[in-house]
């Protein structure tokens, strides 16, 4: 009898607590506590720059948005400035970086996936993360002094044979130092170890009986690639590449080092002169006058700061409808 009821409890189903335990009450409240302090933070960096850029809304109104002059500090010219120029400096160049990283980023991350023998892919992708923890100053300098010189060849190569292409065309003349397009490189460089990282991260999480079916029934290492890794990988590629994004457009010392800063905006990347908002406020900060030259460089930071919190936004929505794994075929 006491062995059948021995049994019998064996045999019984397991009673579920619904409620949460301690340890599940703190982790959630902990977790809720970090996702609240990162919301305020945020918000109190927004609210900062918007009430120190007062002065400057009041000095200019809307033609803050709508001209490329700065004159903060100047009561002849009516303390007038205008981050237009600046803006759409900063998008140029941040466009340029990416245009040239996210492919480099895509192709480098295969490769240390699916190409590399496994003895060697610890030991590049340590190289890689290395890459990431440079600091951009020490990227400007290098680039200033050895990067620089070998783009103006380049530039002058782009402009002789693509010329005829509005991008690449030259008006005002063979001046190829500091201009966007070396800039832009110099920023690429810089996003390629985030961005492979990120893809890297998200190609290695591809299901293997996936990728061996795939090869199982014929196909090559690029179609299995193709078919299998990329699609698995979609939500990496656009995570990965919104992250490059949004370190360009806030990039400031390297493009401070590199660019001939010029306030209109320069539709020519290859001809010299540019800006971008990060390295106009890391060039004017220090002299700025408190009473006109800093709100409007505080109001230049908020312009930043928002642009970023919309390719942020943007980029979320995009990668939570491409989430890795989704259209896998084979």
């Amino acid at each position: 009898m006491s062995a059948g009821s021995d049994t019998m409890n064996a045999e019984a189903p397991r009673a579920i607590r619904p409620e949460r335990t301690r340890a599940d009450r703190v982790y959630r409240g902990v977790a809720i506590a970090a996702g609240l302090v990162t919301l305020v933070v945020l918000f109190l960096i927004g609210l900062f720059l918007f009430l120190r850029a007062i002065p400057a809304w009041r000095d200019n109104g809307w033609r803050f948005f709508t001209t490329s002059t700065w004159n903060p500090d100047s009561p002849t010219a009516g303390y007038h400035s205008g981050v237009l120029g600046l803006l759409l400096g900063t998008i140029q160049i941040a466009l340029i970086a990416l245009v040239i990283a996210v492919p480099i980023a895509i192709l480098t991350a295969l490769f240390l996936t699916e190409y590399v023998p496994g003895r060697m892919r610890r030991p590049l992708t340590s190289v890689l993360d290395l890459l990431a923890a440079v600091p951009s100053l020490i990227y400007g300098i290098w680039g200033f002094f050895f990067l620089q010189p070998h783009l103006i060849g380049v530039s002058t190569w782009l402009a002789n044979n693509l010329g005829f292409i509005p991008l690449f065309s030259t008006p005002d003349g063979p001046f190829f130092a500091a201009s966007p397009f070396i800039a832009g490189v110099l920023v690429a460089l810089m996003l390629m170890p985030t961005a492979t990282s990120v893809m890297r991260e998200v190609f290695s999480q591809a299901p293997q009986g996936e990728k061996e079916a795939a090869l199982a029934l014929g196909g090559s290492r690029w179609r299995m690639i193709r078919k299998v890794v990329l699609p698995f990988g979609r939500g990496g590629i656009v995570g990965g590449s919104m992250l490059a994004l949004g370190r360009a457009l806030g990039e400031s010392i390297s493009v401070a080092i590199i660019i001939s800063a010029v306030f209109k905006f320069n539709p020519y990347m290859l001809n010299t002169g540019g800006n971008s908002i990060g390295a106009h406020i890391a060039n004017r900060f220090g002299d700025a006058q408190p009473a006109h030259g800093l709100p409007a460089l505080m109001a230049a930071g908020l312009v930043l700061f928002v642009l970023t919190l919309i390719v942020n936004t943007v980029a979320s929505l995009i990668v939570r409808r491409s989430r890795s794994g989704s259209g896998v075929e084979i």
